[in-house]
């Protein structure tokens, strides 16, 4: 009987081996976490679908970010949940208004020792759930959106957001930011744009921890599931309009989609362990079924793996954590 002559079973005999050939590196540096503040809270409070996940009071949020700075984690993204909202989401504009208000505290609490992300988006803010203002037929209405989120990223700057998360897939909303952030002097403020952002089924638990009202879908504005070549036809409009980093959402069953990016793109490129993904996972090993720690890590790194420079995960101070043990 002839043996084989090659044996890639060589470079897997143990850790240190292992290790040493590894392709793909996980560090704390390449995540970032999703934090949520409730306005009027008085303590944090759990969310049922995302075990492990809070809406933090602004107390706690502090706490929080001190704990994931020392941790090494890459950033910090923030989500604002309001008491009150309207058909506008002025609450988003507000310079008081919750996410504002958190963005200061953050950034008072840590300085420049993560990069702190500010979600530009409407959706927490409109009484009506969608990403942008209604027309007079309820359509979300594209060019008079840009003009609110304009206004807000320019609040979101002032604030202390290191970077503008546009989450709404406007067209045109990367260089209309770019234009209001320099205008108002916010030169170094950066964006990350949700170049490839999908009507998918995986936001449902996010949606609870953001108490959206949103009734019906987004699917007008938010890519279609079946296609590719439109993420790449978004990723060089958000390059012409001066995106400083993309993003893929979610990523985990869009994988072929941010390897396709990560290929082309002369910028950093993100992408988002949503709240699903995040929820499947907790529930699976919830229930036995899976390795829960060994699942996380290998999400992660396949996410890392498939090209994405910064993951957005909800993990990301426990996998640091785990990796700072090691």
């Amino acid at each position: 009987m002839a043996f084989p002559a090659q044996r890639p079973r060589r470079l897997r005999t143990t850790p240190a081996m292992r290790r040493l050939v590894a392709e793909t590196d996980l560090a704390p540096r390449h995540m970032v976490l999703p934090m949520f503040v409730r306005e009027g809270a008085t303590e944090p409070i759990p969310i049922s679908s995302m075990p492990g996940v809070v809406q933090h009071t602004r107390e706690s949020l502090r706490k929080a970010a001190v704990e994931a700075v020392e941790a090494g984690i890459g950033g910090l993204m923030l989500f604002g949940v309001p008491e009150v909202r309207d058909a506008r989401g002025t609450g988003g504009v507000d310079p008081n208004g919750v996410l504002n208000v958190a963005l200061r505290d953050v950034k008072a609490e840590i300085g420049d020792a993560t990069v702190l992300i500010a979600d530009t988006c409407l959706d927490e803010f409109t009484d009506h759930g969608h990403c942008g203002v209604l027309d007079e037929r309820g359509r979300v209405d594209n060019d008079a959106t840009l003009a609110v989120y304009a206004e807000m990223g320019v609040a979101q700057a002032a604030a202390g957001a290191d970077l503008l998360g546009p989450s709404g897939m406007m067209d045109g909303q990367v260089g209309v930011l770019r234009e209001a952030l320099d205008g108002a002097g916010h030169e170094d403020t950066g964006i990350l744009a949700y170049t490839a952002k999908y009507a998918s089924a995986f936001y449902g638990p996010f949606r609870d921890a953001v108490e959206s009202q949103l009734q019906g879908d987004r699917k007008t504005y938010q890519q279609d599931n079946a296609n590719l070549r439109e993420a790449l036809r978004e990723l060089a409009l958000d390059l012409e309009e001066g995106a400083d980093m993309v993003m893929v959402k979610p990523a985990m069953a869009y994988l072929d989609v941010l390897r396709s990016v990560a290929d082309v793109a002369d910028v950093p490129v993100a992408a988002y362990q949503v709240s699903g993904e995040y929820a499947m996972i907790e529930a699976a090993a919830a229930n036995g079924w899976i390795d829960r720690e060994r699942a996380v890590v290998e999400t992660v790194t396949g996410i890392r793996r498939a090209g994405a420079d910064v993951v957005v995960t909800y993990w990301a101070v426990e996998i640091a954590a785990r990796l700072g043990e090691r």
